[in-house]
């Protein structure tokens, strides 16, 4: 195993929790750094999960606890270093080690989650952007009178079209990357299944075995397994091909081995899988819908919170490419991200001081539109009712939203600002207006609930000391 740098550890540490002008104490238990910060709303949550020798980040009480494992002292004897840190020296928290020990039964499909979530996380702009860019071709459509025959709608087309076609070369490259592997690679793995000769072709064999017939344009999971079968090949072959020899034949080597393997065994495996999650989770919203769409609408925060919001996207590609929309992951985050929210914005009235108004209101603003990152952290889990009111109204929002039909046509940041996600192709207008009125009861419902919790408050306290 490679030894841990911890001075770069403790320097990525300082900047994903907002410089060292944002930490007010740093000190650490058996396990865990514990870092108290001045906003909350500053920690980068994302990047604090991909920093090399971080295993997990607790948030409790308002403290950040980054779960590096037995040797924290050595992690926190860099941040000694740093004159300008106060420091508290070591604390005792017996609990706090019991739970980081249990944990790592479960690392296994930690590892998975986080795998999937940071392949995603960086590809999310481009799928919002050609996501929409859909929605917009129906308003020019339906309401414009574009023709389908114009260059107009040709270029916009692209736009969304490309998107997904090529979504098997954007996932590619993030996946390798995650697994610091070459990215480029893994975008050239995605290329070649969708190359002409190869995506959709039937009959092709390699040597005399036979190639199944698989379209990959949109697919996700045939890629992944690719690409996890690449990054071993090519780290192994990194190690054992001579210095001199590596730039030439590490690569040469790597595709001849990845590519007949992920088109003969991985590839099949993966488009099976795709299928068989999108039936299985289809098959539990046809069981119940409106209690299917509620949990999802009930659990967001908690997701989100857990970073695990991101490694829903195969189940939402699995859906597009089974039903033709998503109603249930989408659907269910729509009301539950404005209930963020609104849960945020009833804070910010209660609130006494300016610093804590300030942050929820902000965070109320931003969930309202979709990201809630910061009204997650930086409000609802750092005092309990704006939680309970968030996940109350995002629960009845779902339910609705479950028992009209409500669905997603298309890929976006669920939240108002991307209500034409919600409009039919077809060109009617109910999916629509009653996306707007589920989004709607749930911010209100969100803010009722969270105002009436939290107004026997005599003060409001989210972490913020001014």
């Amino acid at each position: 195993m490679a030894k841990k740098n911890y001075a770069a550890i403790c320097n990525s540490i300082i900047a994903v929790c907002g410089g060292e002008n944002n930490i007010s104490r740093i000190s650490h238990c058996m396990t865990r750094l514990r870092v108290q910060l001045l906003d909350g709303s500053k920690l980068n949550r994302e990047e604090a999960g991909k920093i090399p020798g971080v295993l997990n980040l607790v948030v409790q009480n308002g403290e950040y606890q980054f779960v590096i494992g037995q040797d924290v002292p050595n992690l926190y004897a860099e941040f000694i270093k740093h004159e300008g840190l106060k420091t508290g020296g070591e604390v005792t928290d017996a609990a706090a080690l019991k739970q980081d020990t249990e944990a790592k039964k479960g690392n296994v499909m930690n590892t998975i989650m986080s795998f999937i979530g940071g392949t995603f996380s960086p590809v999310i702009p481009v799928l919002i952007a050609g996501g929409l860019t859909g929605a917009v071709l129906t308003l020019l459509t339906a309401f414009f009178g574009v023709s389908t025959e114009s260059g107009t709608y040709t270029v916009i087309y692209a736009i969304n079209q490309a998107t997904f076609y090529f979504l098997p070369i954007f996932i590619g490259f993030s996946a390798a990357n995650r697994l610091k592997s070459n990215g480029f690679l893994g975008a050239f793995l995605g290329a070649i299944l969708l190359f002409s000769t190869i995506n959709n072709v039937e009959g092709l064999n390699f040597l005399g075995i036979p190639i199944q017939q698989i379209s990959y344009n949109s697919t996700v999971f045939p890629v992944i397994l690719g690409v996890l079968f690449m990054a071993v090949v090519y780290r192994f072959l990194s190690k054992v091909v001579p210095v001199y020899l590596r730039t030439i034949f590490v690569p040469l080597i790597t595709m001849l081995i990845t590519v007949p393997v992920t088109l003969i065994v991985l590839g099949p495996i993966g488009n099976l899988m795709g299928t068989w999650l999108a039936n299985g989770v289809f098959a539990i919203y046809r069981a119940a819908p409106p209690v299917a769409v509620m949990i999802i609408g009930i659990t967001t925060p908690l997701m989100v919170f857990f970073g695990m919001n991101n490694a829903t996207y195969p189940i939402v590609f699995a859906l597009l490419a089974e039903v033709g929309s998503d109603p249930l992951i989408c659907t269910g985050m729509a009301p539950a991200n404005v209930a963020v929210g609104g849960a945020c914005l009833a804070a910010a009235l209660i609130a006494k001081d300016i610093n804590d108004r300030s942050v929820a209101t902000g965070a109320g603003i931003t969930a309202l539109c979709g990201i809630t990152e910061p009204g997650v952290y930086g409000v609802l889990f750092t005092k309990k009712y704006p939680l309970i009111g968030a996940m109350v109204g995002g629960g009845i929002g779902g339910l609705l939203a479950g028992l009209v039909g409500m669905t997603q046509y298309v890929i976006s940041t669920p939240g108002f600002i991307s209500i034409p996600a919600y409009i039919n192709p077809d060109g009617t207008s109910a999916n629509l207006i009653w996306a707007m009125v589920v989004m709607v009861l749930a911010v209100t419902v969100a803010f009722g609930v969270t105002y009436v919790l939290g107004f026997g408050c005599q003060k409001v306290d989210f972490g913020i000391k001014a």
